[in-house]
């Protein structure tokens, strides 16, 4: 059951059973932010074996600052063998087809690179402000266009906090947040409007999470534009709100003169 290819099979069989809801899910988002989720995607038990892998806190590359405050995971060998074929058999060329169909890209591919996916834990007082996703991958040549969580914390709440927030409507509206729950997968289309967040972790836990983002050569949506991972404040942080578009402009103007970056993005794995 522990090689990527047993793993692969699992999460395949779960989602092509539910395809169809899965797929009226995604049509009924779609027009703001396309998403879906499935509960118990793997056996509760591989799962919660899963979350015994995770690396501790103080293994992991903290995030730390008025943007976010979240550690990440992504030199996948300097970890438990397990975490890297589960990350891996999200990449299987039939997984990756199916949830194509299901949000319906016709032309799609996963990233072995892991820019910016890998593994994701959160502490308590740790969060994300709303943002936008990096439009592109680490070369710019492909559009983000999936972002899929699999969450594997046991016994999280909802007021636990560290949960998925989406804001179809813009941060000026009201958000909509998808729990965190343990065994659960989200995915979510990643264009110009989807602005996402976590809540703030509540509680002395860590909340765990399996990330990869899916590409194309063509954007979802017509009218977007490259561009950097743009934060913002909530509607109760006026003037955090304002830094942050000023943080985004100064980040953005960079990277249109440097492609790739002042410097290369350490987030990817380098085999």
């Amino acid at each position: 059951m522990n090689s990527r290819k047993d793993i692969a099979n699992l999460i395949f069989d779960k989602i092509n059973i539910n395809k169809e809801d899965l797929k009226n899910q995604f049509k009924a988002s779609k027009k703001e932010i396309g998403f879906f989720f499935l509960d118990d995607l793997l056996p509760n038990e591989f799962a919660l074996e899963i979350y015994k892998k995770f690396p501790r806190i103080e293994e992991t590359v903290k995030r730390n600052s008025f943007r976010e405050l979240k550690h990440t995971a992504y030199q996948m060998d300097k970890y438990d063998a397990l975490l890297e074929e589960v990350i891996y058999a999200f990449q299987d060329i039939r997984i990756v087809k199916l949830v194509g169909e299901i949000c319906e890209i016709e032309e799609i591919s996963a990233d072995e690179k892991l820019y910016a996916g890998g593994l994701s834990l959160m502490g308590k007082e740790n969060f994300l402000n709303p943002h936008l996703d990096n439009s592109h991958d680490k070369d710019r040549d492909r559009w983000r266009v999936l972002n899929l969580l699999y969450y594997v914390t046991p016994n999280w709440e909802l007021e636990n906090g560290g949960n998925l927030e989406i804001w179809p409507k813009g941060i000026k509206d009201k958000q909509t947040t998808i729990e965190s729950k343990f065994n659960r997968l989200v995915v979510m289309a990643t264009h110009q409007k989807s602005w996402h967040s976590v809540s703030k972790v509540e509680v002395d836990a860590i909340r765990c999470c399996v990330s990869n983002y899916y590409f194309s050569s063509t954007p979802l949506l017509n009218s977007d534009t490259f561009h950097v991972t743009t934060f913002r404040g909530r509607p109760t942080e006026k003037i955090k709100d304002f830094v942050l578009q000023i943080d985004n402009s100064i980040r953005q103007s960079l990277r249109v003169l440097f492609k790739k970056g002042v410097r290369e993005n350490p987030h990817q794995y380098k085999k």
